[in-house]
């Protein structure tokens, strides 16, 4: 609740509000204050809000959802928002949702730890990458807790569970969800605790990149995520715990686009229109690369200016004779639908746009007409 979170006066968008309403949206706003994207969660529960029907008879990843772009909470985490009126409208008009924070824009590493008292699993996957002894008695090992004080023994540092100088929040399990900032650059991945693959510690997830973490003061049918102490911001997160999760496979690998090869449409084409074969594939490859580059980055690839480029540069090679108008055009959107599917109205404009302007700049590549 906003009074656990000790919010004063300036913190709240109503210093008069009644709590007990409006106790969410005054979470929500004091999460977007410290530029943590929030979303809506369902009431009383720590899983997202429901998606709208057509989101739900209608499989799409979110990257190509209109509900996003029309202010819907569709998609979990992918919808967090931090514009206040926005949150106004969501929360506003649906006081009982929960708050969720999405981690990877927030820059958020949260330690997500378990207090489920289960039988531990074998030794290697204890603590994976570290070899734990057939001479060590595990009596008594029994959840996140406990993993993470012998990792943090190990390395002669103070458990993460006991770190009086971060943001930390109790679970209504008895878990704890120890909140740090990610430091530079450096972007992390999330995981879980029980999976084979990539894990800091049994009972123990990160929550990081790709996932999302329940707001401080949120409610749910079974209790408060309730902050503890004093502290009610994210420290920076300890190098030795980054090294752990870097060790541990939580950095994304960098990726290398392969070299894929020029639309076989789009070489005809040119081959067709007198271009010699060695010189079109160059050519081609040098105009549609950064177009098909952009299929491997999501956003921030500045895709809409890549593809206009690229069809100017066709629309002029279209203008000099080196390539017929209607195959620069297929070839242009055969690319670009590849690298953005599902955003053929975009691309049209873009095409059109850039390739008008080229077609007006003939592209004469020999320095004559042929």
């Amino acid at each position: 609740m906003p009074s656990d979170l000790h919010l004063s006066a300036s913190d709240s968008a109503d210093p008069g509000q009644d709590f007990s309403v409006a106790a969410s949206r005054v979470t929500a706003q004091w999460c977007a204050r410290r530029s943590w994207p929030v979303h809506p969660l369902a009431p009383g529960r720590k899983t997202p809000a429901a998606n709208c029907s057509t989101c739900r008879e209608q499989p799409h990843t979110p990257a190509n959802c209109a509900c996003l772009t029309a202010g819907r909470w569709c998609h979990s985490f992918h919808a967090a928002t931090l514009r206040q009126s926005r949150i106004d409208q969501w929360w506003g008009q649906n006081p009982e949702f929960g708050v969720g924070v999405s981690c990877g824009p927030a820059g958020l590493v949260v330690i997500d730890i378990d207090a489920h008292a289960a039988q531990p699993p074998a030794r290697d996957r204890i603590l994976p990458g570290i070899r734990i002894s057939d001479r060590v008695d595990l009596t008594g090992l029994a959840n996140g807790f406990h993993t993470l004080a012998v990792l943090a023994a190990l390395r002669g540092q103070v458990s993460p569970a006991e770190d009086i100088t971060t943001l930390k929040v109790r679970t209504p399990s008895g878990g704890l969800h120890v909140w740090y900032r990610a430091t530079g650059a450096r972007r992390w991945l999330s995981s879980v605790g029980s999976s084979p693959g990539r894990a800091l510690a049994w009972q123990v997830d990160i929550r990081a990149h790709g996932s999302y973490i329940i707001a401080p003061g949120t409610k749910t049918q079974h209790g408060s995520y309730t902050p503890l102490g004093e502290c009610r911001e994210p420290a920076p997160l300890p190098e030795w715990l980054a090294h752990e999760l870097d060790r541990t496979g939580h950095r994304p690998t960098p990726s290398v686009p392969a070299p894929r090869p020029v639309p076989a449409r789009a070489q005809q084409a040119v081959y067709a229109a007198g271009g010699g074969r060695g010189r079109t594939e160059r050519t081609l490859a040098a105009v549609l690369g950064p177009v098909e580059a952009c299929g491997q980055v999501a956003e921030g690839a500045g895709f809409s200016d890549i593809l206009n480029r690229a069809a100017y540069t066709l629309g002029g090679l279209a203008a000099a004779g080196r390539l017929p108008r209607e195959e620069a055009v297929q070839a242009l959107r055969d690319t670009a639908q590849a690298a953005r599917p599902g955003q053929e109205q975009r691309i049209e404009q873009i095409i059109r746009s850039g390739l008008e302007a080229g077609l007006k700049k003939p592209l004469h590549t020999t320095g004559r007409r042929p």
